[in-house]
């Protein structure tokens, strides 16, 4: 294998114009001043990306294949694109020759990761000041303390050309083949055994964080550390958990709660001395915000501040000559996002670690209406939904869906999950029984019928249900267990009314609620069979599956 990243000391060393971890307040002048970005009314940048760079590229995401390391990878999932080794090197090479090119370099050092004995150190280099003080918003100071790392002496090099097109031509027959016939000109690839990456011809940000998370979703279970996808919260009596959910599913929201720290709201390790962000900023999404739902994340952009001690930004939203955005306005994109650090919102644990978690909430918004508000998983079954991910995509959000579609995205981020699915299963149900971690079911959707019928759950009644499950005052009430989808349903939760606990009970129509609820049930079992038939699983595994 070619030793890659000493091509990259190379270039680095040959530069005219290296601009080593510059201030931040540099990075905003400089996005500025080369019109890569807008400073709006509240002092907040605003940017916007080419059409076709406002969201990720699935479908021009690579991973190198080879022999060391192939058998970890599940390269039977749609998400896992092999690229083979001289492919890599010649357009990781061709990038290296543009970069010499530039006038101006950005070299920034951060680590992904808040426990310092697995943070993984990062190199991004970059032509655009906007997409370093990106990195600088989303990945965490170098610590005094990183020669604990795990990594502290092969951490990970990223490219980061956003504008730079590929040679088609010359990739004709490597790359993805678009339905015009030519071959696609951008790529965001990785190798995870030489810890190189590069993205190119890919704006939206979303890429250079979503790889590094991929990045570390490989790296970590060789380690012994569990990824996960989720938000994470600590109360004030020092207890953490964890919230995994879709989009939709009402993960910010909740993990927002003015009774406990935040420690991050996407991305969390889980290691021998409790759980850590990998994170120290966040990247929401910011259509249809309401400042009155999410005030933390809605002042974090719009408090008005001097640009130059600014920072947050905001990429493909609507916004007026004033400078004002219009967050309703998806002319552009439903993606529009707002970048900035952790410590701009109000209710925050600064160091971002905490002790094992006591309680995992999975939240799905059950469209259907059939799922139990709230429902205490075995171990066994909380393998089984971790493995599912289920949520629903609702009538009417999508060209020709006329009634509820079920969702399934695996450990909650199907993406950015390499590796095989027994890995990540089975650490979550080895740390369920090490550390006696409870694990709920949370039910954000309909009840009393499905969309179109039923009503959302209300947000009020959901907390409640999440505050009885993180105090624990749901370990000690009666269940029953729901016999099609192998759940324990409360008999009763504190300020809940009872009649709604199950299901069943808010339907005037049992026959029909029977009816939709084996629907989901056999949904549930063929995307098991479609998607883990092949699999060696535990048999326990296999019976709690819905429907089987």
């Amino acid at each position: 294998m070619k030793d890659l990243k000493s091509l990259v000391n190379d270039v680095l060393s040959g530069h005219p114009l290296v601009l080593n971890n510059v201030a931040r307040s540099e990075m905003i002048r400089a996005s500025v001043e080369h019109r890569e970005a807008m400073v709006t009314a509240s002092g907040a940048l605003a940017t916007w990306t080419a059409p076709e760079s406002t969201g990720r590229s699935p479908k021009d995401t690579y991973m190198v294949k080879r022999s060391i390391s192939e058998a970890n990878i599940d390269w039977n999932s749609p998400n896992n694109l092999p690229i083979d080794e001289d492919t890599f090197d010649l357009i990781f090479s061709d990038a290296l020759e543009f970069l010499k090119g530039t006038d101006r370099l950005y070299e920034t050092d951060r680590v992904i990761g808040a426990d310092s004995k697995y943070a993984l150190p990062v190199k991004v280099l970059t032509y655009r000041a906007l997409h370093t003080l990106f990195i600088d918003n989303m990945f965490r100071p170098v610590p005094e303390d990183i020669r604990k790392s795990c990594y502290a002496d092969d951490g990970f090099t990223l490219l980061a050309l956003p504008y730079h097109k590929l040679d088609s031509e010359k990739y004709a027959g490597k790359l993805r083949k678009l339905p015009n016939g030519k071959t696609s000109d951008l790529i965001v690839a990785m190798d995870f055994d030489r810890k190189v990456g590069m993205v190119i011809g890919s704006a939206y940000m979303g890429s250079m964080k979503k790889m590094l998370f991929t990045v570390m979703n490989y790296l970590l279970p060789l380690k012994g550390i569990l990824p996960l996808h989720c938000s994470a919260n600590e109360g004030q009596n020092g207890d953490s958990a964890l919230l995994l959910g879709l989009s939709g599913t009402g993960k910010t929201t909740l993990s927002a709660d003015p009774t406990r720290a935040l420690l991050g709201d996407d991305e969390h390790g889980w290691g021998e001395d409790g759980i850590a962000n990998f994170e120290f900023g966040c990247y929401a999404k910011m259509i249809d915000i309401n400042p009155k739902k999410e005030p933390d994340i809605y002042d974090a952009v719009m408090r008005k501040v001097d640009y130059l001690n600014h920072g947050s930004m905001v990429e493909n939203a609507m916004i007026y000559p004033d400078g004002t955005f219009d967050f309703y306005d998806n002319r552009f994109t439903e993606n529009s996002r707002a970048s900035f650090p952790l410590s701009y919102l109000r209710n925050i644990k600064e160091s971002s670690v905490a002790v094992h978690p006591s309680t995992i909430l999975f939240l799905t918004a059950d469209a259907y209406g059939v799922l139990p508000p709230v429902a205490k998983l075995t171990k066994e079954q909380a393998m089984l939904w971790f493995m599912m991910g289920y949520t629903s995509k609702l009538a009417g959000t999508e060209t020709g869906i006329t009634e509820p579609q079920v969702a399934f995205s695996r450990f909650f981020g199907a993406p950015f999950m390499p590796c095989n699915p027994d890995v990540y299963a089975g650490m979550l149900g080895k740390k369920l029984d090490q550390f006696k971690t409870r694990v709920f079911l949370i039910n954000t959707g309909w009840s009393g019928g499905g969309y179109g019928v039923g009503k959302r759950i209300d947000l009020t009644l959901t907390r409640q249900m999440v505050n009885a499950a993180l105090s624990g005052r749901l370990d000690s009430v009666d269940y029953i267990q729901d016999s099609l989808f192998h759940v324990h349903i409360p008999k009763s939760c504190p300020g809940v009314p009872s009649e709604m606990l199950n299901p069943v009970n808010t339907w005037t129509d049992t026959e029909a609620y029977k009816k939709a609820a084996e629907k989901l049930a056999k949904q549930f079992s063929d995307h098991f069979d479609k998607a883990y038939g092949n699999k060696n699983l535990p048999a326990d595994i296999v019976w709690e599956c819905p429907g089987k």
